[in-house]
């Protein structure tokens, strides 16, 4: 597959050749920030600490929760960091991408790959220090997951790309869960699962709405390889099978009547999203009436609102 390298920019994109003069220092700031991609790392935290919460069944120490996810932060912004470094290329040929930091040269190459492996080794060591060891190897094990195996070699190569590479987010629950107990059980498996299938459904309408960015650059995402039916058959299953293992935690004893009832309304409303999405696309209708992104603003409201649940519950049983 080839991609053009890095120096073919869009029409008015900075160089990486940018001057340290013409840099300045508060731009410099929020350019490392931006490396880390904050706006993902919020929806992992809203996974993470709820599910310190069911652990605990009540609340749990406030520092180790802090620690958790000052600790989560580091090591998902390395995670974040180097993988900007290894698309930079195809970051310069899309349009929803090029305004990264590396792309507009406000941050160099060498110090995008400095900074990811040094949030990596500090996120570690921290994770170990003051957690503990079992949370700092699976989080070390999510970057090295998320960096190596979906971004140099799936990302590239397979349309099953989000799939697999989707497991390195599904991480923070089973950190979440160690954290407070030190421990891994069927609860934190249970939630790494809604995640994996809720991963896919999430994030293949997004691909159909940028779908000519990744042709652009030979990404091979799902919507790129295969029509907007076939897509949306995909999102409907795997949205049948996260709502479905949603529901098992009550039956294994971990949650009660008030997750059950979060988890059927919300997951109702997602079914209801995807298999309209279905119907749309039968019905051949693109552009704007396709409206694809309707569930991919609803999965955020979704997980937000069943790990919500997650970490109400225990106070209402």
């Amino acid at each position: 597959m080839c991609v053009t390298a890095v120096e073919s920019r869009p029409p008015g994109v900075l160089g990486a050749s940018q001057s340290p003069a013409r840099r300045p220092f508060g731009a410099r700031v929020m350019a490392f920030v931006a490396l880390t991609k904050p706006r993902i790392i919020e929806l992992l935290l809203i996974t993470t600490v709820p599910v310190m919460f069911l652990a605990q069944q009540g609340v749990p120490d406030l520092t180790l929760v802090l620690l958790t996810c000052v600790g989560g932060y580091l090591s998902a912004g390395g995670a974040n960091a180097l993988n900007m470094y290894i698309d930079r290329d195809i970051d310069a040929l899309m349009d929803r991408t090029s305004q990264r930091p590396l792309v507009t040269g406000m941050v160099s190459p060498r110090e995008c790959l400095a900074f990811g492996i040094a949030l990596a080794v500090v996120s570690t060591l921290m994770f170990g220090l003051t957690v503990n060891w079992l949370s700092a190897w699976l989080a070390l094990g999510a970057l090295l997951f998320y960096v190596v195996v979906y971004t140099m070699i799936l990302k590239r190569r397979t349309a099953q790309n989000i799939v697999w590479g989707g497991i390195a987010g599904c991480m923070p629950v089973l950190i979440g869960w160690s954290a407070v107990t030190n421990s891994l059980s069927w609860a934190p498996v249970v939630l790494f699962l809604v995640i994996f299938f809720w991963t896919p459904p999430h994030y293949w309408p997004l691909s159909m709405k940028v779908k000519e960015d990744y042709a652009r650059v030979g990404v091979p995402m799902l919507p790129v390889i295969a029509g907007n039916k076939a897509v949306a058959k995909q999102i409907v299953v795997y949205s049948w099978v996260m709502v479905a293992v949603s529901l098992l935690l009550t039956p294994l004893g971990y949650t009660g009547w008030f997750y059950t009832a979060v988890a059927l309304a919300a997951g109702g409303w997602w079914l209801w999203e995807a298999h309209a999405l279905l119907n749309r696309a039968k019905a051949e209708v693109t552009g704007a009436k396709l409206k694809e992104m309707r569930l991919f603003h609803w999965s955020i409201t979704y997980v937000s609102l069943l790990f919500v649940a997650i970490a109400v519950d225990p106070f209402l049983r």
